[in-house]
């Protein structure tokens, strides 16, 4: 699908305009958290909701893939003794708990949304077809893609980058819970970490920057797909990126 007008005002002195027409919103699953570590905040929802919300109301159309990193790593899990790829589906299956509240809080503000689940839950959750996704996506619905790639051994990164090529989303918006966006080496071991305001997909790969792992950066670089990293506690990123503001950092070739 084409893109929309660079101009970000709009002439009738409305909602201003968006620079991208469709757009896929990476959360993690530590994002749904309070400073508590409940699992799911009810507040931490409401407050993302409204922010997807302000960005729906721009036009856009928006497709989420949500972590589960608030209640379960499978990668952590084998750490542990448990096999791999059971760890990994108890992640999936985690995702859709996750995509579950946000459909709940997002639907509390007026927003017709859809669950697609990679692993069949037909009781809470539509399966994953993609044409089905870009038909609710035309229409206006907010789709939420959990489960991951339904394949263990894949993140939700990963499953993020994947379903954004798959619906031609014109960009990824790498929501955090804690950072600006990119930094040369990890601001928690490193105080002197230089905050990185673009960086190529190479880069990111080869430095092993933590944008995403390289199984999605590689999947951006060959598709030519950017991605904006920014802090979501900041409410308005996400406007700006919108609006064609710098936000974070931009990853693109």
């Amino acid at each position: 699908m084409s893109g929309r007008s660079t101009d970000n005002e709009d002439p009738k002195g409305g909602v201003p305009d968006s620079v991208f027409g469709r757009v896929l919103i990476k959360l993690s699953g530590q994002a749904l958290q309070d400073g508590r570590y409940h699992s799911i905040d009810p507040a931490r929802i409401e407050d993302i909701s409204a922010q997807i919300r302000a960005a729906w109301e721009r036009g856009v159309e928006i497709a989420i893939v949500v972590g589960a990193g608030n209640i379960f790593r499978g990668v952590a899990g084998s750490t542990r003794g448990m096999d791999r790829a059971t760890g990994d589906y108890m992640g999936m299956i985690a995702t859709v708990l996750n995509a579950l509240a946000l459909q709940d809080g997002m639907e509390k503000l007026g927003l017709d949304t859809r669950v697609q689940s990679a692993i069949d839950m037909q009781e809470v959750a539509e399966p994953y077809i993609r044409r089905r996704a870009i038909r609710h996506l035309e229409k206006k619905r907010v789709v939420i893609f959990a489960a991951g790639t339904g394949n263990p051994y894949f993140t939700t990164d990963t499953a993020a980058a994947l379903r954004a090529l798959e619906i031609n989303a014109e960009a990824i918006l790498m929501a955090k819970r804690r950072y600006d966006g990119v930094y040369d080496s990890d601001p928690e071991e490193n105080p002197d970490a230089r905050f990185l305001p673009e960086v190529t997909h190479l880069e990111a790969i080869e430095k092993g920057l933590k944008v995403m792992d390289t199984t999605a950066l590689s999947l951006c670089m060959d598709n030519d797909l950017p991605i904006h990293v920014f802090n979501m506690m900041d409410s308005k990123n996400i406007q700006r990126v919108l609006s064609g503001e710098r936000a974070g950092t931009i990853v693109s070739s």
